[in-house]
């Protein structure tokens, strides 16, 4: 069972640089007579082992989810990180090479992606008897300081005010 940190914390920030880019991938299967999206699944698994075995490419961590379909919520370092990482030949671009050649434009299954380049000035977490989770567990947590520790304070939008919860 993941730890519980008690009490209130936010995203530690403070090593992160100017931004994190939010990357969401998703994937969705249209004809399910056709499952080229296991093979899909497979090597994206691979990609992101190989990802979190290589932390110098830039990846800070990532969730897998189900929306309406699945779904990989990723957080980068920069854009340019990102942007290395899809051109690298090997994982990434045979992978994406090998999905067009097995879907092409059959349109038996689709794929999407999302980018967001979010200053971290712009960042607020909070974390309440939490585990590290989300961007949390991707830059780890800190507890959150007792002035300015609502969410306007933390992004600069108010100067210091008290909390509406308590915080201990």
């Amino acid at each position: 069972m993941a730890q519980v940190h008690k009490g209130w914390h936010t995203a530690d920030l403070s090593n992160a640089g100017d931004e994190i880019v939010l990357f969401l991938i998703g994937m969705r299967i249209n004809n399910r007579g056709n499952h080229p999206m296991v093979a899909c699944l497979h090597r994206h698994g691979r990609m992101l082992s190989y990802l979190q075995q290589h932390p110098e490419k830039g990846l800070l961590g990532y969730r897998l989810g189900l929306l309406p379909t699945p779904v990989v919520i990723q957080y980068w370092r920069s854009f340019a990180d990102l942007e290395r990482f899809a051109r690298d030949r090997d994982p990434h671009l045979e992978s994406w090479r090998k999905f067009n050649r097995s879907v092409g434009e059959s349109g038996d299954a689709g794929i999407w992606h999302e980018t967001y380049r979010v200053p971290t000035a712009s960042i607020d977490t909070i974390y309440g008897n939490m585990p590290a989770t989300w961007l949390g567990a991707a830059v780890g947590l800190v507890p959150v300081a007792r002035a300015g520790d609502t969410a306007a304070a933390r992004l600069g939008v108010r100067d210091n005010e008290e909390s509406i919860v308590p915080v201990t």
